[in-house]
Parts: structure tokens; sequence; C-alpha cells
């Protein structure tokens, strides 16, 4: 009974984790589009521009892919099979790889605007 409410709690857990992502995702996709709109009208060509959007945008994704593996960690925390714990760990590092190659692009995109100014 209580396995049952714990795993049930888990997977409520687990899709508002869900919900946050899709609302992250959604929330730094219309600043970007804001940002990028914006940017075209007024200011042509202003290739520093173009890059605060990039990196604005890149850390919305950095912490949508954060929820994300908070969201497969709940749901496999309560009583997990093996074939779950291997999912989780493939996930894991899909999403562990894509967020570090991002905060590396990131530093790097950040430290050459620095360097320019």
């Amino acid at each position: 009974m209580l396995e049952h409410l714990l795993h049930e709690a888990a997977q409520t857990l687990g899709l508002l984790a869900e919900a946050a992502v899709v609302l992250i995702v959604a929330w730094g996709a219309g600043e970007a589009l804001f940002r990028t709109v914006r940017l075209v009208v007024f200011r042509k060509g202003d290739l520093g521009g173009r890059r605060q959007i990039w990196l604005g945008f890149a850390a919305w994704i950095m912490l949508a892919l954060e929820f994300a593996l908070a969201a497969d960690i709940i749901r496999t925390a309560i009583a997990p099979t093996w074939q779950d714990i291997g999912m989780l760990g493939a996930i894991a590092a899909i999403r562990t790889a894509l967020n570090w190659f991002l905060a590396k692009d990131i530093t790097h995109l950040a430290s050459a605007g620095e360097h320019k100014a």
C-alpha cells in the first residue's frame, strides 16, 4: 500500500517536473524569439546581440535539461527494475553530456564576448 502511494507520488512529481521543462523551454524560446525580432528590426547585423540571445537561450535549455533529468530520477526512485536503472543511466549520461557541451559553449562564447568588448 505504501509503495503504491510512493509510486503515485513519484509519478505526479515527475509529471510536474516535466511540465516545468515545457514551461522553461517555452519561456526561453519566447524570450529568444522576442529578442531576435527586436535585434533584426532595430540593430541589424549586431553580432554581440546575437551572441547574447544565444547565451540566454542556452541557459534556459540547460535549466530545462536539469529538470528533465530530475523528472527521470524521481520516476525511477521507487522500486526500479534493472531495465529502469539502465535506461536512467543512459538518459542521465546523454543529458549530462549535452549539458556539459552546452556549458562549455556558453563559457567559450561568453569569454569571447568579453575579449571583444
